[in-house]
């Protein structure tokens, strides 16, 4: 399912459901994002080249996760 057919079964009319959505789709995000750095590290991956799959510097990404 594309974007577009997601986007088509929040009602325009509830910005409720429409927002509770979008705070979803952050933490879902945040979680995918986290486990595949994590998996990238254990597979030798360099913080630039992980930078360079998510369209961020290799500085911001280490910032983020490199604890």
């Amino acid at each position: 399912m594309n974007g577009d057919e997601l986007t088509s079964h929040i009602p325009a009319t509830d910005p409720v459901i429409g927002l509770r959505a979008v705070g979803a789709l952050h933490r879902l995000a945040e979680k995918v994002e986290a486990t595949n750095v994590a998996l990238a590290r254990e597979h030798g991956w360099s913080w630039e080249q992980i930078g360079d799959a998510l369209g961020v510097s290799k500085q911001s990404v280490h910032a983020k996760y490199g604890k």
